[in-house]
Order: structure tokens, then sequence, then C-alpha cells
């Protein structure tokens, strides 16, 4: 799937063009550029506030520092989020841990929940457009190797770990929630693709059936595993004889083995809201119009020049709530073909050969077959586009193309 190596070279180099372009904007007048970071030892803190439209009087400080000296393409970056205790305490306490884990050379991010009481969730709209910053800034700081993005967290912080490992994948090498365990509506595991992903529980840990929804994502992620092999590289342990305290450390050390990739032939993605926010975007797919469904379910495969992507409605069906908390923890989730919505498909020379036809087909019916604008005013077009949507160096495309479903 290559081009001529001239043709390759001029399109990276407009895209490092671009990009650096991208990253001078951040850095030069963007209020929530990151700082550069010193050990983590020292804590180190950055502080943002978030709109109050989105989440009322709320300052969220990090941690920030690293351990080691900064490998040539960047600090892996770890993101952890903290427990449900006092926030000043558990924020203090995760800063402990992070220089326990044998990780380095690392960044870390350790943010301290801005509020407590019904607010004190990392998953929440507030906390998205935090981690939808502190991704992109982190890309455009020089410092994190953009391959190597981590989220993981204990406890409450193991929920929303779980929760935006699924939300976020396409931007995440792993993720390691631990002492957690979500009811999958919460988390699609299908979702996770191409994102290594460890949880770890303790056996004994029955709270909010943290134990049996461990044991729920495990027999998920086996039989996707073996639907799609080689895509959903997972581990799920229970500690034995533990309860909700665990042994924390093999997380980071698992995780560190893996790269993002930015731009994977073949995905998954149930695309749904997480307190009341959609993404609408995920990997090299954009929703431009959405269908009558609530949640759509993506499954995208590309080969030999061949687009094809499955599109359907999804249903969830509460099969069990637990009475003691009033919790919906089981469902039945139901799949329809979808018959209305629009969108655009961004295309690169590493997927597909741009100087051939390119056939895209939705549910098996093609919607599109020919050549993509390759002249330069529509490459650079479409470079930013790209750019502005993911704000990711590993993302940036030079091509794309706009499809109906039920046309």
């Amino acid at each position: 799937m290559s081009q001529t190596l001239s043709a390759q070279s001029a399109l990276q180099q407009t895209r490092e063009r671009i990009w650096h372009e991208w990253t001078e904007t951040i850095q030069n007048s963007d209020t929530f550029a990151l700082p550069q970071p010193d050990s983590l030892s020292k804590a180190q803190t950055f502080t943002w506030t978030i709109p109050e439209e989105l989440e009322k009087s709320a300052v969220m400080q990090f941690y920030y520092g690293t351990k080691g000296e900064k490998p040539q393409d960047g600090f892996p970056l770890f993101v952890y989020m903290h427990g449900s205790g006092p926030k000043m305490l558990e924020w203090y306490t995760g800063q402990k841990l992070s220089l326990q884990f044998e990780d380095g050379p690392s960044v870390y991010a350790i943010p301290r929940i801005p509020n407590e009481g019904e607010l004190y969730r990392w998953w929440q709209k507030g906390k998205q457009w935090a981690w939808e910053k502190l991704l992109r800034r982190a890309f455009a700081s020089g410092v994190v190797d953009p391959e190597r993005v981590y989220f993981l967290g204990i406890s409450e912080g193991g929920y929303g770990a779980q929760r935006l490992a699924s939300f976020y994948a396409d931007y995440l090498a792993g993720a390691g929630p631990m002492a957690g365990g979500e009811p999958l509506r919460n988390a699609p595991c299908e979702n996770l693709s191409n994102t290594a992903f460890s949880l770890i529980t303790g056996e004994m840990d029955y709270m909010f059936r943290r134990r049996e929804m461990t044991e729920n994502t495990s027999r998920t992620l086996d039989s996707l595993a073996t639907l799609y092999p080689g895509e959903y590289t997972h581990r799920v342990e229970l500690q034995t004889g533990r309860g909700h305290g665990i042994d924390y450390t093999s997380t980071t050390p698992w995780l560190s083995r893996y790269r993002r990739d930015a731009q994977p032939t073949q995905f998954r993605w149930e695309n749904y809201e997480m307190d009341g926010v959609k993404r609408n975007s995920f990997y090299n797919i954009e929703v431009i119009e959405e269908g009558e469904a609530y949640r759509t379910y993506y499954d995208v495969r590309i080969k030999d020049n061949e687009v094809d992507i499955s599109i359907q409605d999804v249903e969830y069906e509460t099969t069990f709530t637990d009475p003691n908390w009033n919790i919906p923890f089981y469902f039945a989730r139901h799949l329809t073909e979808s018959k209305s919505g629009k969108l655009r498909v961004y295309l690169s020379e590493k997927l597909v050969r741009l100087d051939k036809n390119v056939t895209v087909r939705v549910n098996g019916k093609k919607v599109f077959k020919g050549k993509m604008k390759m002249e330069q005013a529509s490459i650079e077009s479409t470079m930013r586009q790209s750019l502005k949507l993911w704000g990711d160096p590993l993302r940036i495309f030079p091509a794309c193309v706009e499809v109906e479903i039920g046309k």
C-alpha cells in the first residue's frame, strides 16, 4: 500500500510543516499549553479552570513531572486518576504511588478531582473537556511520545479509567483500571480493538459487584479476542486473597510494553453518549450527520484499497438491576442495520494507495469508487481539517471521502 517514494516524501513534508504550525500556535498563544515538566518528586503543579457551563466552580489541578531521562521519541505519558476519598489526600497518595511504579522513563499527569459528591466522577463532561485539552497539549508539547499514552486509576479512578479507555481508545496505547469493574454498557469492550487493556481487582471485592463485573469484562474480551485474533490485547486478573486494596505495581510495567496504532486497518466503535456528550469521531471516521439511533456501532475494515463499513443501530435492554444499589448491571444488546446518516472517511498513504481507485462500501453497498482528490490545496485543507478534529500528529490525513448511509 505504498505510492512512489517521492509522493510519500512530499506528503510527509507537508504533514510536518502543518504540524509545526499547529504546535507553534498552541505553545505561543494557548493559555492551556503544558509547562515543561520537572521531576515528579518535586510535586510540580499546573491548574486549569473548567468552563462554568460544563461544571461550576471546577478547578482541576495536576501534579506533572518526569521519572528518568527523556527518550528520543518522547516520554510515555501516564494519566493517573485517584480514588473517591478526601480529594487532597487521594491526590497526594496518587503522586506517592506513581513514584513507586517501575515504568521510567515516563511523565505523569496526576489530576485532582475538582469537586466531590455527585461530581466525583472522572468521566463527566467537565472532565472530558480537560482530557481532550490534555491529550492535544501533550502531543503538541514535544515532551510526550504520541504512540505511548496510558490512562489508569484506582477505585473511582478505576471506573473512570475503564470508561475513558472505551471513549478515547483511539488516543491510547493502553489503559489500566484497578479495583474497579464497570457494567459494559458504560464502557463497550468492542472499542478496545487496538488498545492494550489491563484490569486488576481483588477476588473478594464484592462491593458494587466489582469482582463480578471484572469477570464479565474478562469473558467479553476473551470472546472478542477469539473472534478477532491479534486485536484485543488484554489481561484481567483477580488478585488472590485481596479485597478492595490490591497490589497496583504490575499495571504500568505491563502497559509500557504496548504502543498505539493510530491508523489501524480494522477496528470497531460503539458511538455513545457519556454524560450527555458524544465523540462523533474515532480513528479515521467522523460522523457528519447522525442517524436516528441513540447509539451506533461501526465495524471498519480496510484492505486492498477497499473500505468496508458495517453500521448498525444499538439498543440495550436491561436484564438485571441490583436492588441494593439500584444499579443496572447486565444488558441484552440488540443491533439492527442503520438506514440513515452521513460519514467522512479519512485516508492516508498508510491505509490505501492514494494514486489508485478507492472503493467504499457501507453495509455491503458500494457508495464510492474513484480516486482521492490529491491536488496540493485539497491535501493541505484535509490535513488541517483532520488536525483540527483530533489534534493528533499521527492522524494528519491527506484525503477523505463523504458517504451517506442508505443512499
